[in-house]
C-alpha cells in the first residue's frame, strides 16, 4: 500500500491531479476460484519450468562474469538475450503479491540477487544481456547513433530489451515490495540518463525511431517512486514526439505500422499524463485507444495482422493469414485501458479490458501450459504453443505476465466508492473501510453474481456495479439481502448503492446474456457470434496442425500448416430479411453451448457447435463467419475457389517469404543493412537502400529454382544489383513504367549456388548514385516459372 499512497503524493504535488480512480494492489485483491484462478495456476507451472541460472545467463556473461549455466535458445541466443528475465521478474512479483506463494518469492530473490552481483561487477549501474553491451552503449555516449525500426547500432532492438529488465525490476518494487529491486532500478536508470546526457533531442528522438518498448512508461514509474523530476523530464525526454503530435491531433497514421511497438509509447503518454498537467498526451493516448478499439480491433479484443496495423477498410489480410493478432499487443492494450479507466471511471473501458480478457487473453495460454503468439482468425485455421525449453518469444514473457494478475481490474475504489467492475470468484480486502467484500459467482456458466459485505461495524459507503452493454436494458436486476432494488442506470454505466452495509449483506446481481452479431470491422461479410461478452466459435477439425508445440526455430511460433481452403469453411447461408440469431439455438443440458444446423453449410459442419473460445485447445476454428444468401452462394464459392487455388499452388512451391519492410519476418531472416530505409506504400511494406540490405533465405533441402521479386510499377531511376552467396543474378533497372500496379519479376537462380546451400545469402545492392528496391515482396520458389 505504500507505493500507491506515495504516487498519490507525487501527484499532489504536481500541477494535476488526473487520476479518479485508484487500483487496490494485488495482495489485497485474490481470485478464488474458477477460470481465471486455474489459469493462474498452469501458468506458475510453467514458470516453475524456467531455469533462472538460464535466463540470467545473458546478464552475468556481460558483466564478465562466469554464468551458471548455459543461456536458452530461440530469441535467447540470437540477439534478444535476456530480454525474457525481465518478464519473468515482473510474473513472479505479481504472482507472489496476488497469492503470497514463497515458492515465487524465493525465485525472484534468487534472482534479483544473481542480477544485482552482475550490477555490482559492472560499477556504473547498468545490469543487461544485450550481446556486446559495452560497446553498444559506448558508442550511444557518443553520440553514434544508427538505428531502425527493429535495430540500434547493429543490435536487435536493444532498448525493447532493457526496458523490460527496467520493468521486470519496477514490478518487483511495486508489487513485491523488494527493497532491493527499488534500489536497482534507480542505479540503473541513473545510468541510463547518464549515458544518453549529452544526446540532442534530435539524436534522440533518431534513437526513439527503433522500438523502445515502453521506456517513458517506467521513467514516468520511477518518478512516482522517488518524487524526483528528473526522472519525469527523462520520461517525456524518451516520447517520440512523431507519435505524439499526429495522435493527439486525431490523426489516423497507424496503418502499416508495426502494432507492438505503438501501443507501449501511449501507455507513457497516458501514464505521464496522471504525473502532471501533459493534456496532450493524454489526448494522444485517448485517441490512439479509440482507434484501435473502434476501427482496428477484432471480437476478441486484438488487433494487426503479421504484427502490423492493417487498413481499416480492408481486413482481408487478417481473414487470409496464419499469422493474427499478437498476444503482446492485447497485453499492452489492457494496460492502456486500465489507465485511461482510472483517469474516468468511464465504464466503456471496462467493456473493452472484460472483452479481450476472456476472449484473447484468457485463450492464450493452453490449459496444459503453453503460450500463443499469434491467433489466426483466418478460417479453419489453429494456434501453435510454447514450450518451456523451446520457446522464448515476446509472446512468451508477456504470457508468463498475463495469467498472474487477473485480479488487478476486478475492484476499484474512489473514496467511499467500491467499484464491482468484473465478475470473477474473488475477494478485496478494503483497508480503509476496514471491510472486504467477496464475490461468489461461476459466471459466466450461470448468468448471476452475489457479493457478500464483511466487516466488524456498520460502515457507510456505496458500491458500484457495473451495468455492462451486453445486458439489454432494464433487464439487469439487484437484490439487496432478497429485496428487489429500484435502479435508474442503464447499460454502458455504474449502478450506486449507497448504505451502511454490516457484516453478512448480500447483493445479488442478475446479469442475462444473449446472443448477438458482431461484423468484422471492415463490413465485408464476416460476422462473429457473440453470447454477453463471450466470443463463441465452432471447432473445425484437428488434423494437420504443423508445429503445434513450438520448437526453438525462429519462425516456431507460426502455424505453417496447411491451409483450409476458404471455399470449405464453415458459411451462414441465410435467406433475405430473415435473422441468423433466430436460428442459432442453445443445447439443452449444455452450458454456453449453441448449435446453428439450419444456417450452416457445407452440410459437414451441420453438426457445429459453438462455444466460447477461450475453451477451445489445440484445435483448428472458426471465430468469423462468411454471411451468403442462398442466391449469392455459387458466385461467392467460384470466387473463393479460384482463389484458393492460386493459393494452394504458391503456398506449394514456396520455399521461403520475405515481407520486407515489416519487423519481425526481417528479423526471421537475419536481416542486414547499410544506409537502408523502410516504409509503407498503398498498404504495402517496401524496404530500399542508398547503399544494401541483405536476407538469409531457406531454401529447404536444397530445392530452390526461382527468386521472385515483388515491385511497384511507378518506381523510376532505381538501378541496382541482387545477389546470391555474393554472385550476381541479375541488375534490374527500374523505369516507372508499369503503372499504378504491383507486379513480380521472376529470377532464375544458377543451380552451381544453391544445389548444395540450404541457407542462401540475398542482398540488394545500389549502383553507384542510384537506390536498391523498393523490394515489396522475396519469395524463393522450388519450381522454374515461365
Amino acid at each position: 500500500m505504500k507505493y500507491l499512497v506515495f504516487s498519490f503524493l507525487v501527484f499532489s504535488l504536481s500541477a494535476s491531479a488526473q487520476q479518479a480512480i485508484e487500483m487496490f494492489p494485488l495482495n489485497q485483491v485474490s481470485v478464488t476460484e474458477g477460470v481465471f484462478k486455474e489459469a493462474a495456476l498452469t501458468d506458475f507451472e510453467y514458470i516453475k519450468q524456467l531455469d533462472p541460472d538460464r535466463l540470467l545467463a545473458p546478464f552475468l556473461r556481460e558483466a564478465g562474469l562466469e554464468p551458471k549455466a548455459e543461456s536458452y535458445t530461440n530469441w535467447e541466443n540470437t540477439g534478444l538475450d535476456g530480454h525474457t528475465a525481465g518478464h519473468y521478474l515482473s510474473a513472479l512479483s505479481m504472482y507472489y503479491a496476488s497469492t503470497g506463494d514463497p515458492e515465487a518469492k524465493k525465485l525472484l530473490d534468487y534472482s534479483l540477487s544473481e542480477l544485482y552481483r552482475a550490477q555490482q561487477t559492472n560499477a556504473n549501474g547498468y545490469v543487461g544481456g544485450i550481446p556486446g553491451s559495452k560497446e553498444l552503449w559506448g558508442e550511444i555516449k557518443a553520440g553514434k547513433i544508427n538505428a531502425s525500426s527493429f535495430g540500434l547500432n547493429n543490435r536487435w532492438v536493444p532498448l525493447y530489451n532493457i526496458h523490460k529488465t527496467f520493468n521486470g525490476l519496477k514490478d518487483a518494487w511495486v508489487h513485491a515490495r523488494n527493497p532491493l529491486a527499488k534500489e536497482m532500478l534507480i542505479d540503473l536508470t541513473d545510468w541510463f540518463m547518464a549515458t544518453t546526457a549529452d544526446l540532442s533531442q534530435e539524436q534522440i528522438q533518431d534513437m526513439l525511431r527503433s522500438e523502445h518498448g515502453g521506456l517513458n512508461e517506467v521513467f514516468a514509474e520511477v518518478y512516482a517512486i522517488t518524487g524526483d523530476k528528473k526522472y519525469l523530464k527523462l520520461a517525456k525526454d524518451f516520447s517520440q514526439f512523431a507519435l505524439l503530435e499526429p495522435l493527439a491531433a486525431d490523426e489516423d497514421i497507424l496503418t502499416g505500422m508495426h502494432a507492438n511497438t505503438q501501443i507501449p509509447k501511449f501507455i507513457g503518454f497516458e501514464r505521464i499524463s496522471q504525473l502532471e498537467e501533459a493534456k496532450k498526451y493524454h489526448q494522444a493516448a485517448s485517441n490512439f485507444y479509440d482507434n484501435v478499439t473502434s476501427k482496428r480491433s477484432l471480437s476478441i479484443g486484438g488487433n494487426s495482422v503479421r504484427e502490423h496495423f492493417n487498413p481499416i477498410d480492408d481486413f482481408s489480410s487478417v481473414m487470409s493469414s496464419e499469422q493474427g493478432p499478437e498476444s503482446c499487443n492485447t497485453y499492452n492494450m489492457l494496460k492502456l485501458s486500465k489507465l485511461l479507466f482510472e483517469d474516468t471511471a468511464d465504464e466503456s473501458y471496462m467493456e473493452f479490458y472484460e472483452r479481450a480478457l476472456y476472449n484473447h487473453i484468457l485463450s492464450t495460454q493452453n490449459p496444459e501450459g503453453g503460450f500463443v503468439y499469434f491467433t489466426p482468425m483466418r478460417p479453419g485455421h489453429y494456434r501453435v504453443y510454447s514450450q518451456p525449453e523451446t520457446s522464448f518469444w515476446c509472446c512468451v514473457g508477456s504470457g508468463l505476465e498475463n495469467h498472474t494478475k487477473y485480479n488487478e481490474l476486478i475492484y476499484a475504489k474512489a473514496d467511499d466508492k467500491l467499484y464491482v467492475n468484473l465478475f470473477i470468484p474473488s475477494e478485496v480486502k478494503w483497508e480503509e473501510k476496514q471491510s472486504s467484500l467477496k464475490q461468489e459467482t461461476n459466471f459466466p456458466e450461470a448468468d448471476f453474481t452475489e457479493l457478500i459485505w464483511q466487516s466488524r461495524k456498520k460502515t457507510k459507503a456505496t458500491l458500484m456495479l457495473r451495468y455492462p452493454e451486453w445486458v439489454k436494458a432494464g433487464e439487469l436486476k439487484v437484490y439487496v439481502n432478497g429485496k428487489l432494488q429500484q435502479i435508474a442506470a442503464t447499460p454502458g454505466s455504474y449502478i450506486p448503492l449507497e448504505r451502511k452495509w454490516k457484516n453478512g449483506d448480500r447483493v445479488k446481481m442478475e446479469l442475462p446474456m444473449h446472443l448477438s452479431l458482431e461484423q468484422i470491422p471492415d463490413e465485408s461479410g464476416y460476422v462473429s457470434v457473440k453470447y454477453g461478452p463471450l466470443v463463441l466459435a465452432g471447432v473445425t477439425g484437428d488434423e494437420d496442425q504443423k508445429g503445434l508445440f513450438a520448437d526453438d526455430s525462429r519462425g516456431g511460433h507460426i502455424a505453417n500448416g496447411p491451409f483450409l481452403p476458404l471455399n470449405e469453411a464453415p458459411t451462414f447461408v441465410v435467406k433475405k430479411d430473415t435473422s441468423i440469431l433466430d436460428q442459432i439455438k442453445p443445447i439443452p443440458g449444455k452450458a454456453l453451448q449453441f448449435t446453428a444446423s439450419q444456417l450452416l453449410y457445407p452440410d459437414t459442419y451441420k453438426d457445429l457447435v459453438l462455444q466460447p473460445f477461450y475453451k477451445i485447445h489445440e484445435k483448428r476454428y472458426t471465430i468469423y463467419f462468411k454471411t451468403e444468401t442462398p442466391e449469392s452462394l455459387a458466385e461467392m464459392q467460384r470466387k473463393l475457389e479460384e482463389r484458393q487455388k492460386a493459393e494452394a499452388y504458391l503456398r506449394s512451391i514456396t520455399l521461403d517469404y520475405v515481407a520486407p519492410g515489416e519487423q519481425q519476418p526481417e528479423s526471421d531472416h537475419g536481416f542486414d543493412s547499410q544506409n537502408s530505409n523502410s516504409g509503407v506504400h498503398k498498404n504495402r511494406h517496401w524496404r530500399d537502400a542508398t547503399g544494401w540490405f541483405s536476407y538469409e533465405l531457406k531454401n529447404k533441402e536444397a530445392e530452390a529454382k526461382t527468386l521472385r521479386i515483388t515491385y511497384y510499377g511507378k518506381d523510376s531511376g532505381r538501378n541496382f544489383k541482387i545477389l546470391i552467396n555474393g554472385n550476381v543474378i541479375a541488375t534490374p533497372e527500374l523505369t516507372g513504367t508499369q503503372g499504378d500496379v504491383f507486379y513480380d519479376v521472376d529470377y532464375p537462380l544458377p543451380q552451381e549456388l544453391v544445389e548444395e546451400n540450404e541457407i542462401l545469402n540475398l542482398r540488394f545492392e545500389a549502383l553507384p548514385g542510384s537506390v536498391a528496391g523498393g523490394i515489396y515482396g522475396v519469395r524463393l520458389l522450388n519450381e522454374e516459372v515461365n
